[in-house]
Protein backbone atom coordinates (compact mmCIF):
# COMPACT_ATOMS: atom_id res chain seq x y z
CA UNK A 1 0.00 0.00 0.00
CA UNK A 2 1.40 3.56 -0.93
CA UNK A 3 2.10 6.22 2.09
CA UNK A 4 0.13 8.40 2.38
CA UNK A 5 -0.27 12.09 3.83
CA UNK A 6 -3.32 14.31 6.14
CA UNK A 7 -3.02 17.88 4.88
CA UNK A 8 -1.36 19.06 7.77
CA UNK A 9 1.24 16.63 7.01
CA UNK A 10 1.74 16.86 3.68
CA UNK A 11 1.79 20.92 4.25
CA UNK A 12 4.43 20.79 7.21
CA UNK A 13 6.40 18.02 4.55
CA UNK A 14 6.27 20.64 1.89
CA UNK A 15 6.93 23.51 3.92
CA UNK A 16 4.14 25.50 3.52
CA UNK A 17 1.00 26.30 5.22
CA UNK A 18 -2.30 23.69 5.15
CA UNK A 19 -4.24 27.45 4.04
CA UNK A 20 -1.61 26.81 0.62
CA UNK A 21 -2.32 23.88 0.26
CA UNK A 22 -6.10 24.39 -0.03
CA UNK A 23 -5.71 27.32 -2.02
CA UNK A 24 -3.70 25.35 -4.23
CA UNK A 25 -6.65 23.01 -4.23
CA UNK A 26 -8.76 26.34 -5.47
CA UNK A 27 -6.68 27.85 -7.66
CA UNK A 28 -6.40 23.70 -9.78
CA UNK A 29 -2.50 23.82 -9.11
CA UNK A 30 -3.35 20.60 -6.87
CA UNK A 31 -5.47 17.99 -7.33
CA UNK A 32 -7.69 17.24 -4.25
CA UNK A 33 -7.88 13.69 -3.55
CA UNK A 34 -11.36 11.82 -2.73
CA UNK A 35 -12.24 11.17 1.57
CA UNK A 36 -11.37 8.12 2.41
CA UNK A 37 -11.46 6.61 5.78
CA UNK A 38 -13.65 8.61 7.86
CA UNK A 39 -13.66 11.37 5.79
CA UNK A 40 -10.02 12.49 6.01
CA UNK A 41 -8.31 13.13 2.51
CA UNK A 42 -5.33 11.13 2.19
CA UNK A 43 -2.53 12.43 -0.33
CA UNK A 44 -0.54 10.59 -2.50
CA UNK A 45 3.33 11.13 -2.76
CA UNK A 46 2.71 12.49 -6.31
CA UNK A 47 0.94 15.37 -4.20
CA UNK A 48 4.46 16.24 -2.23
CA UNK A 49 6.41 15.74 -5.33
CA UNK A 50 3.68 18.69 -7.18
CA UNK A 51 4.06 20.84 -4.19
CA UNK A 52 7.82 20.89 -4.39
CA UNK A 53 7.45 21.49 -7.90
CA UNK A 54 5.64 24.75 -7.58
CA UNK A 55 7.41 25.64 -4.86
CA UNK A 56 11.12 25.31 -6.78
CA UNK A 57 8.58 27.12 -9.74
CA UNK A 58 8.05 30.18 -7.52
CA UNK A 59 11.29 31.01 -5.81
CA UNK A 60 12.43 30.98 -9.77
CA UNK A 61 10.09 33.87 -10.21
CA UNK A 62 7.15 32.19 -11.64
CA UNK A 63 3.85 33.16 -10.97
CA UNK A 64 1.00 30.84 -10.01
CA UNK A 65 0.00 31.11 -13.81
CA UNK A 66 3.03 30.39 -15.24
CA UNK A 67 3.23 27.42 -12.44
CA UNK A 68 -0.22 26.41 -14.34
CA UNK A 69 1.59 26.08 -17.42
CA UNK A 70 4.83 24.20 -16.59
CA UNK A 71 2.71 21.53 -14.64
CA UNK A 72 0.70 20.66 -17.75
CA UNK A 73 4.66 20.51 -19.62
CA UNK A 74 5.42 18.31 -16.47
CA UNK A 75 2.27 16.31 -17.31
CA UNK A 76 3.05 15.36 -20.69
CA UNK A 77 4.01 18.57 -22.80
CA UNK A 78 6.36 19.68 -24.35
CA UNK A 79 9.70 21.53 -23.55
CA UNK A 80 9.64 23.94 -25.93
CA UNK A 81 6.65 25.68 -24.18
CA UNK A 82 8.59 25.35 -20.97
CA UNK A 83 11.93 26.97 -22.91
CA UNK A 84 9.85 30.31 -24.17
CA UNK A 85 7.90 30.58 -20.55
CA UNK A 86 12.02 30.71 -18.73
CA UNK A 87 13.06 33.00 -21.59
CA UNK A 88 10.75 35.22 -20.74
CA UNK A 89 11.43 35.04 -17.50
CA UNK A 90 15.08 35.74 -18.02
CA UNK A 91 14.48 38.68 -19.97
CA UNK A 92 12.83 40.18 -17.18
CA UNK A 93 15.29 39.26 -14.67
CA UNK A 94 17.61 41.08 -16.77
CA UNK A 95 15.54 44.06 -17.02
CA UNK A 96 14.98 44.01 -13.03
CA UNK A 97 19.17 43.79 -12.59
CA UNK A 98 19.88 46.79 -15.11
CA UNK A 99 17.27 48.51 -12.91
CA UNK A 100 18.78 47.82 -9.28
CA UNK A 101 22.36 48.33 -10.66
CA UNK A 102 21.00 52.06 -11.92
CA UNK A 103 19.36 52.45 -8.41
CA UNK A 104 23.09 51.19 -6.77
CA UNK A 105 24.44 53.41 -8.75
CA UNK A 106 22.47 56.32 -8.10
CA UNK A 107 22.12 55.49 -4.40
CA UNK A 108 26.12 55.06 -3.93
CA UNK A 109 26.40 59.03 -5.74
CA UNK A 110 23.64 60.40 -2.97
CA UNK A 111 25.58 58.67 -0.26
CA UNK A 112 28.99 59.69 -1.41
CA UNK A 113 27.51 63.45 -1.45
CA UNK A 114 26.28 62.83 2.09
CA UNK A 115 29.61 62.15 3.08
CA UNK A 116 31.52 64.87 1.52
CA UNK A 117 28.76 67.48 2.55
CA UNK A 118 30.49 69.07 5.37
CA UNK A 119 26.91 71.42 6.05
CA UNK A 120 25.11 68.93 8.78
CA UNK A 121 22.18 71.56 8.00
CA UNK A 122 21.31 70.27 4.97
CA UNK A 123 21.92 67.02 3.15
CA UNK A 124 22.26 66.02 -0.70
CA UNK A 125 19.91 63.03 -0.08
CA UNK A 126 17.12 64.93 1.23
CA UNK A 127 17.19 68.03 -0.68
CA UNK A 128 17.51 65.67 -4.07
CA UNK A 129 14.31 63.75 -2.70
CA UNK A 130 12.81 67.10 -2.35
CA UNK A 131 13.73 68.62 -5.53
CA UNK A 132 11.82 64.87 -7.08
CA UNK A 133 9.22 65.73 -4.57
CA UNK A 134 8.49 69.04 -6.28
CA UNK A 135 8.80 68.27 -9.80
CA UNK A 136 6.18 65.28 -9.45
CA UNK A 137 3.63 68.12 -7.14
CA UNK A 138 4.59 70.51 -10.62
CA UNK A 139 3.37 67.99 -13.16
CA UNK A 140 0.41 67.00 -10.77
CA UNK A 141 -0.80 70.48 -10.59
CA UNK A 142 -3.30 70.32 -13.41
CA UNK A 143 -5.24 67.87 -12.22
CA UNK A 144 -5.88 69.43 -8.99
CA UNK A 145 -7.03 72.78 -10.47
CA UNK A 146 -10.09 72.05 -10.40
Amino acid sequence: MEHTLTIGKLAKAAGVGVETVRYYHRCGLLPVPERTYGAIRQYPQQSLQRLHFIRQAQSLGFTLDEVRVLLRQHDGGTCSTARALAEQKLGLVEEKLKELRRLRTELKHLIGQCHANANEATCPLIDTLSASMRSENRRDAPFRQR
